[in-house]
């Protein structure tokens, strides 16, 4: 059932459709964004652990405009369920993996939120929509300030958008109620997990290659206790 509230709320924000294209367009575009997003979940569920999205995160995808977080020449294809480009070696994530990763995540209002790698500032919007409070790491500059540009003109003045290598976290926050991070490790990152509060969520792709390709290589721990206890999914 689709959440008329929140086609509603991105009627109201959007500015243009994609390129050239009217509010109609866009919402019909969110229409078949979230219908793909659900038939990637059953598709995966059976190793993913979800066989569908969070309606609470489908609620907030529906109202974030997903093209204006791409350049332009590409904004036909934003809500396209893939990977897009979006300069300096980094991607915007498809949405599939940013309904997954988040709902993984179990964010709620009020949640202190870590995200590490902010790319284009879409997952952090996302995120923010959910109520949270965020904080994203991005460790190239010129994706930190264009990002931090982009999310302050459309609203989410309360991300905070930081310039650092992620794999450290963000000591000085922390403890967090969740931390997602887009881009693949070879292990789980000691050092963010030293940094959730306890019952917070760690949510991360572990592996060599892109998340795209490897939907079941996620990982989720979760902070059992004040001590290093963690369980596993």
């Amino acid at each position: 059932m689709w959440d008329a509230h929140a086609l509603g709320i991105l009627k109201d924000r959007v500015a243009f459709g994609p390129a050239d294209g009217t509010i109609g367009d866009t919402v019909d575009c969110v229409r078949t964004m979230i219908e793909d997003i659900r038939t990637a979940f059953a598709r995966t569920g059976a190793t993913t652990g979800l066989t569908v999205p969070s309606p609470a995160v489908e609620a907030a995808m529906s109202k974030v405009d997903r093209s204006r977080f791409v350049p332009s020449d590409i904004a036909k294809s934003a809500w396209d369920d893939r990977a897009l480009g979006i300069g300096f070696g980094a991607t915007i994530s498809q949405p599939f993996i940013v309904a997954l990763m988040t709902s993984l995540a179990a964010v709620t209002p009020g949640d202190r939120v870590l995200e590490v790698g902010c790319g284009s500032g879409y997952q952090a919007a996302v995120l923010a929509e959910l109520g949270a409070q965020v904080f994203s790491l991005e460790i190239v500059p010129q994706l930190r300030n264009r990002s931090a540009r982009r999310l302050m003109e459309l609203g989410y003045s309360d991300i905070r958008v930081v310039h650092g290598d992620g794999w450290g976290g963000l000591a000085e926050e922390a403890p967090f109620d969740a931390i997602v991070v887009t881009a693949c490790a070879p292990s789980v990152p000691v050092e963010l997990t030293k940094q959730l509060a306890v019952g917070g969520r760690l949510v991360l792709p572990v592996g060599e290659d892109g998340p795209e390709q490897h939907s079941s290589w996620f990982a989720r721990t979760t902070r059992a206790t004040s001590a290093d206890g963690w369980s596993w999914r």
